[in-house]
């Protein structure tokens, strides 16, 4: 014996709404998110230790769809070229990627400045006397950054670091740095 259910007008107008929510409800309702910590979607925070001034920062500098230019400012000013104290403005892509790289690590410590922003004379100077500085170096224009994290295996920094394909990562085991920029996609040792 077939069973018949009986679609009154109540019930018919029922489905018709929610018919009609689901077809003006974002997609991003219905498509599967990944595990996040809610912190972490509406916060971006990033530490850091210099290791030539010996200042530390932590802050966070962009917070549920918005940069702060105060935290941007502290940034700079701790990433400044250390051997002249000049600043320069810095590319947030490269504060984003190395957001990215201290979620990736599951690390909450400082990362470890070796060197960020570069004035052109002191370029120059490391050019001149340290092998491996470009002449056109990315440091100069704030889109790179030296860095180690502390008790953070350094292959394993660089490894998170390429797996991003955001920029250029540079490997220098024998002065325990990674470098990373917002340049093209390209890595080296």
């Amino acid at each position: 014996m077939p069973i018949h259910t009986e679609m009154n007008r109540r019930n018919f107008l029922k489905l018709g709404g929610l018919g009609a929510a689901a077809a003006w409800a974002p997609t991003s309702l219905f498509a599967a998110t990944p595990k996040q910590d809610k912190h972490e979607e509406a916060f971006r925070t990033l530490s850091f230790y210099n290791l030539h001034t010996g200042e530390s920062l932590r802050t966070t500098y962009w917070e549920q769809g918005v940069y702060h230019p105060e935290a941007l400012d502290e940034i700079r000013h701790v990433l400044r070229d250390f051997r002249t104290g000049e600043t320069h403005d810095m590319d947030i892509a490269l504060f984003d990627l190395l957001n990215d790289i201290r979620r990736k690590t599951e690390s909450n410590k400082a990362f470890n400045i070796i060197s960020g922003y570069r004035s052109p004379k002191t370029n120059a100077m490391l050019n001149n006397t340290t092998q491996g500085v470009a002449k056109k170096s990315l440091h100069m224009v704030g889109k790179a950054i030296d860095i180690n994290l502390p008790g953070f295996e350094l292959a394993h920094l660089r490894k998170v670091a390429m797996m991003q394909k955001r920029g250029g990562v540079g490997y220098y085991p024998a002065s325990n740095f990674v470098h990373v920029d917002t340049g093209r996609v390209r890595h080296w040792q």
